[in-house]
């Protein structure tokens, strides 16, 4: 599997992972600089020379993977008999730089509901690595030529067409998944709130609409969805940064998304 396939395979998994390449080499070395090796929590794919330094190299990336929110780092080997390291010498003659890149786990986020505010939310958060889920029942929100505005996308998206019930997406996200909930029926809105609320493992939960429609919610929520307070209090409502208030979809989706960018912040401490 090459190298591109490897980082792939681990994007579609959500499992983080490192990219390790061979930046610089001096005199004679296993491998040439660019060569390079994925390493995931309990896999490898490719290689920078295999010894000493490609083992060193996988410890370093695995401690990088379990560390919270982990930066690009440099390793230097000097490749003689003079350097001993936890996996023994490796005595080529050169020495080599090595450069390791975390592959986090991006953020994913799901919208249900692609109408002028989900689309415009779509737009803004499409410009960021992360994947996103875009849930409509209803086909011309999803039609191709209205998602052209998306071709540009750094995100990978993800269209779900759910004519009857949508509610059947929340179960294939992925853990963590942040939630907004902003479809064109009420009755459709209602039904994802208590689905999402019964719905173990998802990220946060954000509902658009007035204090009345929420109020109206929360008491369907207890009475018929029997959900207590601690758990209702999980959905968010209004959403957005507090102290903007305008009501055009632009404004609505820029400040969605600006907190969800803060949210993914939290997340990464």
């Amino acid at each position: 599997m090459t190298w591109v396939a490897a980082v792939a395979r681990l994007r579609a998994r959500r499992e983080a992972g490192v990219l390790v390449t061979v930046a610089t080499v001096r005199g004679h070395a296993p491998r040439k600089a660019g060569a390079k090796l994925v390493v995931g929590r309990t896999e490898t794919w490719g290689s920078i020379g295999g010894g000493n330094i490609e083992a060193v190299a996988i410890d370093r990336a695995r401690e990088l993977i379990g560390t919270p929110d982990p930066e690009p780092e440099l390793m230097e080997f000097a490749l003689n008999d003079k350097v001993t390291s936890r996996h023994g010498v490796q005595c080529c003659g050169g020495a080599v730089t090595v450069l390791l890149e975390p592959l986090p786990v991006v953020p994913a986020v799901a919208v249900f509901g692609v109408g002028h505010v989900g689309l415009e939310l779509a737009r803004v958060l499409a410009r960021h690595d992360l994947d996103l889920h875009l849930i409509d029942t209803r086909s011309e929100m999803l039609a191709e030529e209205r998602l052209d505005v998306l071709g540009d996308a750094v995100a990978q998206i993800h269209v779900h067409h759910t004519p009857l019930l949508p509610e059947e997406v929340l179960g294939e996200l992925a853990p963590g998944t942040h939630v907004l909930i902003m479809t064109h029926d009420h009755a459709e809105d209602a039904a994802l709130c208590d689905a999402a609320l019964r719905t173990t493992g998802l990220g946060s939960i954000g509902l658009i609409g007035s204090a009345a429609k929420w109020a109206r919610f929360r008491k369907r929520l207890a009475t018929e969805g029997g959900h207590d307070d601690a758990t209702i209090d999980r959905i968010k409502t209004p959403i957005g940064v507090t102290g903007i208030t305008g009501k055009e979809p632009a404004v609505i989706a820029v400040s969605v998304a600006a907190d969800l960018l803060r949210t993914f912040a939290q997340d990464r401490r």
